[in-house]
């Protein structure tokens, strides 16, 4: 047997290419990972330009294109590839076949996830189409935020007074529909009195003073950019107006009443914030109508019922508590791998 002192760790490559307007979430699960598997792994990320990578002691690779990341991958030999870079391809995922021992997949809606050992697919399209039985999809692999944790069940508990209820607006770091905007433009015109945050993501690209002056002109309603206790500002929301894709996740996580405009089509076809989970959900934001809006904030602050039934729907669901299910997955894959670095399946067939 091998001394513990001379053995040599795992290698972990995570490979980050942020897509389809998924945020920074992706970043902070990738953090939060490698943070933990550190001690008992070496942990490196790879990335291509357009892409942040998370803040640490983690050696870091820019990835120029498919052959660069075969080329990194030939090169630092990892014994497991997490990837979190969007829709994967067959021809692409068979060549790291060859290389890696295990792949471990997030949220890949492509054809390279069939090849895959493992893919949690924490986004979901509402589908009845059967998946490979190496894809484990739904909530229960959401890991939340740390600083979410504390808030659990705010949406039921007692809120100091206030004149008026507070609406958050967030749709996530980027916001590449601007659906800031148009929300807040709609709500405008809402003529009862409401405290209204809106929260600025750090890649919002468009024009800021925009919304500024829109806010300066309705009592009670603040900007705020990048802020650092976002989780915080939930607790306190009556209500949260948000993004289809993560951002649902994080207020189930919590218990807030909450109403979805989807960015996009990939957002409009996700399973997951519906009714029969507490959400209200209005479909594509750029089609919403303002009287719809209006109306769809009005329902659960005037029935008082619906607004708890709503948060108990949430709350049911237990999101958030992933991390543990995604880390144990991971040291799985590392101790039985699938292949050798020749590409075959190993002898032992993970018990299988």
């Amino acid at each position: 047997m091998v001394p513990i002192e001379q053995q040599v760790k795992k290698k972990i490559a995570m490979y980050l290419s942020i897509t389809d307007g998924k945020g920074s979430y992706p970043l902070r699960r990738a953090a939060s990972l490698a943070s933990i598997l550190k001690t008992e792994a070496e942990v490196f990320f790879l990335h291509d330009r357009e892409t942040a990578v998370p803040e640490g002691d983690f050696a870091c690779y820019p990835v120029e294109g498919p052959s660069s990341l075969i080329q990194l991958i030939t090169h630092l030999q990892p014994d497991l590839l997490i990837r979190d870079s969007g829709v994967s391809h067959k021809e692409e995922v068979s060549k790291l076949q060859d290389l890696v021992p295990s792949l471990l997949h997030f949220d890949d809606f492509g054809e390279g996830g069939h090849l895959a050992d493992l893919v949690i697919q924490t986004l979901y399209a509402e589908t009845h189409e059967p998946l490979p039985d190496h894809y484990i999809v739904g909530h229960e692999m959401f890991a939340a935020d740390a600083s979410l944790k504390p808030h659990h069940q705010a949406g039921l508990k007692e809120k100091p007074f206030a004149s008026s209820p507070h609406l958050v607006i967030s749709f996530g770091d980027e916001d590449p529909g601007n659906l800031t905007y148009r929300a807040l433009r709609h709500i405008k015109q809402l003529q009862i009195p409401l405290h209204v945050s809106v929260l600025i993501g750090s890649n919002y690209t468009h024009d800021v003073s925009e919304i500024q002056m829109m806010a300066l002109s309705r009592r009670n309603t603040k900007v705020l950019r990048s802020p650092d206790n976002r989780a915080e500002i939930y607790s306190q929301a009556d209500m949260i107006l948000c993004d289809a894709c993560y951002t649902p996740y994080e207020v189930a996580t919590i218990g807030v009443p909450c109403i979805v405009l989807a960015q996009n089509e990939f957002e409009s076809n996700l399973g997951f914030p519906t009714e029969s989970h507490g959400f209200i959900h209005l479909g594509l934001g750029r089609k919403v109508t303002q009287s719809n809006l209006l109306n769809a904030i009005m329902e659960p602050l005037l029935h008082e019922a619906r607004r708890e039934r709503a948060v108990k729907r949430q709350l049911q669901l237990n999101v958030g508590n992933g991390e543990e299910k995604i880390v144990e997955a991971i040291r799985y894959l590392l101790e039985f791998p699938k292949r050798t670095r020749s590409g075959y399946v190993t002898l032992r067939e993970n018990g299988r």
